[in-house]
């Protein structure tokens, strides 16, 4: 088909034409029309905002322009939060901390040359305790333990939301160690490694979990981060019928003990077992295991020497004088391993936590988390014990 050109299509063309043309003749540079803008600087807090949940990621997005400098601090100057710029976004690396006053400040050049700052105070909510989880963790700053020893981290509030923790919960450890947690309540989580720890593995818990949500309402209080050895191997083989300890230090035997065990109405446990506490004297109150004062079989011990707890219902190994005839022939204890004065103090000198001692012979089980049961569960059914498990 055959287009006419009308009178009114040439006019148009023609005022095109003269519209490209400038004052002196030439033609104009098409660049020179487009538009330079002001920098735009958007923060995701509105400014004076009140009762800004601790969990929000902060980000501040600058728009016809370039972002120069931002930054993100408490007013009173106790708390700082990095951050980190991904196209024309700044984000900030971390969550906020309860009942603060932060200071928001950005700054950059628009499309149009010109220098743009912006500055946004806000505070965030205040969270009462039970709000707040707080983690504790075992082993301690510094500390050098056994090859046995798990990281516990203990939350003095409910985790619920169990998954958003652990993946906020690392472990690593020179030599590289594999190894995972295992959640045995919602107050309680274990990292062990897949195998004993090797002698002398430097280790690094960090815990970054300051006010991400636990679930519930609930936040985490503060992160954690400690560091700590693993020292030489120290296991023990308590056999119950044989009424021997056998000791081996860095796997060579260094010493055989004798011993009396649990008794047939209080068997010790059998299964493998990890110094808890070790104290070079301590009072033992059969009250504080259940027993009642009335009942024949309780007792109550001032000043045992030498005692290292293996179980949470009162197992320890400690020195036993009273029962020196029985030891190595008869099992005459409430469950602990009674030995001599002297050797008692010998193996106190050679222990720590988390060292091993492996207990055979009894017909009684061990209970799971009665003490630091964790190397009595396969590795199998240890991944399984994961939030993070598939």
């Amino acid at each position: 088909m055959r287009f006419v050109r009308t009178p009114l299509v040439v006019l148009v063309a023609l005022l095109l034409m003269l519209s490209a043309c400038t004052d002196d003749g030439g033609v104009a540079n098409p660049v020179d029309a487009v538009r330079q803008d002001p920098l735009t600087i958007e923060p995701s807090v509105a400014e004076g905002a009140t009762d800004v949940a601790v969990d929000s990621v902060v980000h501040v997005d600058g728009f016809d322009g370039e972002l120069t400098t931002v930054s993100l601090a408490a007013k009173d100057g106790s708390a700082e939060v990095p951050g980190t710029v991904h196209g024309v976004r700044w984000t900030a690396d971390d969550y906020l901390e309860a009942a603060t006053t932060y200071v928001l400040s950005a700054s950059g050049v628009g499309d149009d040359g010109e220098k743009v700052e912006s500055t946004t105070t806000f505070t965030t909510r205040a969270l009462s305790l039970d709000e707040q989880t707080y983690p504790s963790v075992a082993p301690l700053q510094g500390e050098t333990v056994g090859i046995g020893m798990p990281v516990i981290v203990m939350f003095d509030v409910p985790v619920t939301d169990r998954a958003a923790f652990e993946k906020r919960m690392a472990v690593t450890a020179k030599p590289s160690t594999e190894g995972g947690w295992y959640w045995l309540s919602d107050n309680t989580a274990h990292w062990r490694p897949k195998s004993f720890w090797k002698p002398g593995t430097k280790v690094s818990v960090d815990l970054d979990l300051n006010s991400v949500p636990a679930g519930g309402g609930v936040y985490g209080q503060q992160d954690q981060h400690v560091d700590f050895t693993v020292g030489r191997s120290v296991v023990s083989v308590v056999d119950t019928k044989k009424h021997q300890m056998t000791v081996k230090v860095n796997g060579k035997v260094a010493r055989r003990i004798p011993v009396s065990t649990g008794d047939a109405d209080h068997r010790s446990r059998n299964g493998t077992k990890v110094i808890m506490e070790k104290h070079a004297s301590i009072d033992m109150d059969a009250a504080t295991t259940g027993v009642d004062s009335a009942d024949p079989g309780y007792y109550n011990l001032k000043g045992v020497k030498w005692a290292m707890r293996v179980t949470n219902s009162g197992e320890f190994l400690h020195a036993a004088p009273w029962s020196a005839a029985s030891q190595g022939n008869a099992n005459v204890s409430h469950g602990c391993v009674g030995m001599s004065t002297e050797a008692a103090g010998w193996y106190f000198r050679q222990s720590k936590r988390g060292d091993v001692v492996k207990y055979i012979g009894s017909p009684r089980r061990l209970e799971p988390a009665n003490g630091w049961t964790d190397w009595n569960r396969s590795w199998s059914e240890w991944l399984e014990g994961s939030a993070l498990a598939s």
